[in-house]
């Protein structure tokens, strides 16, 4: 019934596949995607989609680069044939490679230059010290500094290819339809290596790096289960009820009863085989302290008593949650493509439904508790001197 049509290409591999001296390839590879094909030339990509009113963009996460468009269903032919094109006849033309690499310099400054940008990623860090899921995906000055376009290529070369890509498109689609356009485009591509994914071990770290600013950005977190957990569900309840809105518990205690912060959320980073469940929070040096008391003290209430009427309406946010994200074809896609990646199937909404409804006070419980019996937090901040509480602390508090 829709009126727009979205494609979009998966690959298999993001920045945790990277080597070391690979750090931030995934990344630059997703931009140099759109600097010209045999065919093409950067300008004639952009301009072909934006003609027909199209819109293009590409992501790289930790597990996962995804190129994807949107457009109008009489235009579909041209999206296949531009998105195929770039991936499987891209020519990464050294001038380009040389023009992007100082974007992408100028793209971590700027990351740098962010504090809560910069805050995550050294919470990655101190999560994850010395694995892949502890670097940043966008690398390092050096790292990109140094990618030659024979790196791009072998990047490239290694998972560009069948059974790493996946098409996915939503919309004013048919599957058949789709199959067989996909098919002559992609149907000789050859097969790409496994991605290979070394498990993390949770190094609840530290890192704090100390700059001139008004705020304190503050992450803290403790690990948890992955993506394809059975219990997932109550994970999501209960963040949503203890940092997930206006209604949450940190959002009341910290922001509302207490007015240590202005902005105080936690969420749920959920990757094929571990995750992690943190909370960030903007506020003075002063009340840093005081903020991390009540958010761990919350915590650890929640491993002792929910409220049934909590978990009702964090159910009710989850639920409508799923359906509104189901009115926009470009999220109906980016909802399929990780399902696939993950379960290797598509998820039926009525069976995300019922496993929401299924949960309740005691399964949030139990998921509070288990996150808090021993495991030590790690901790990341990015603001004025302070002298915050440091891990075992937290630890303690969390368990109080």
């Amino acid at each position: 019934h829709a009126t727009t049509v979205s494609i979009g290409i998966w690959v298999n591999a993001g920045a945790r596949v990277e080597t070391r001296k690979e750090q931030g390839i995934a990344h630059m590879l997703e931009h140099m995607a759109f600097k010209g094909t045999k065919r093409r030339d950067a300008q004639s990509i952009a301009t072909e989609i934006e003609n027909v009113g199209g819109f293009m963009n590409a992501h790289t996460s930790r597990e996962e680069t995804a190129y994807y468009l949107r457009l109008l269903p009489e235009h579909f032919d041209l999206g296949i044939d531009i998105l195929t094109d770039i991936l499987t006849q891209s020519t990464l033309p050294e001038v380009e490679i040389e023009r992007e690499r100082g974007v992408i310099i100028q793209e971590i400054g700027q990351s740098l230059d962010t504090p809560d940008d910069l805050v995550f990623d050294l919470f990655a860090s101190a999560c994850y010290d010395n694995h892949n899921l502890g670097r940043p995906i966008l690398g390092t000055v050096d790292s990109v500094s140094n990618f030659q376009r024979a790196d791009l290529c072998g990047f490239m070369n290694r998972f560009y290819g069948a059974g790493q890509m996946l098409v996915v498109a939503s919309g004013a689609v048919r599957h058949d339809d789709l199959v067989s356009r996909i098919d002559a485009s992609l149907g000789s591509l050859s097969d790409a290596e496994a991605t290979k994914r070394m498990l993390p071990v949770w190094s609840a770290g530290r890192q704090i790096v100390t700059r001139n600013l008004e705020q304190s950005h503050i992450v803290i977190g403790l690990p948890t289960k992955a993506a394809t957990a059975p219990d997932r569900f109550a994970l999501m309840a209960l963040s949503t009820l203890y940092g997930g809105g206006m209604s949450s518990r940190l959002f009341q205690q910290v922001r509302e009863q207490r007015g240590l912060c202005y902005s105080i959320f936690s969420f749920a980073s959920l990757y094929s085989d571990s995750g992690v469940f943190s909370v960030y929070a903007g506020t003075s040096a002063s009340q840093a302290n005081e903020m991390l008391t009540v958010a761990a003290g919350e915590l650890a209430s929640i491993a002792h008593s929910v409220h049934p009427d909590e978990v009702i309406r964090a159910k009710a946010q989850l639920r409508a949650s799923l359906l509104m994200s189901r009115e926009s074809v470009s999220n109906c896609g980016d909802a399929l493509a990780r399902q696939i990646l993950l379960f290797g199937a598509p998820q039926d909404d009525a069976m995300l439904l019922a496993a929401i409804d299924d949960v309740d006070e005691n399964a949030v419980r139990d998921m509070a508790e288990q996150l808090i019996s021993g495991n030590r937090p790690a901790l990341a901040c990015v603001g004025p001197p302070t002298k915050l509480l440091d891990n075992d602390d937290l630890a303690a508090r969390l368990t109080a």
